[in-house]
């Protein structure tokens, strides 16, 4: 899987934002665990709700 450079950008502001980790080791992260940290804040928004 190709990843553009706005996605990449988009997961790692992501991360940062909820987790507040700095980039590089957002960016350090293999693709598998980044996408399994992004599902895990979320799952974590529906659970709490608005």
């Amino acid at each position: 899987m190709t990843y553009t450079a706005d996605r990449l950008w988009k997961e790692v502001v992501y991360v940062a934002y909820y987790l507040h980790w700095p980039s590089p080791e957002i960016l350090d992260l293999e693709h598998h665990v980044r996408t399994k940290v992004i599902g895990e804040i979320g799952g974590i928004h529906t659970e709490l709700g608005p």
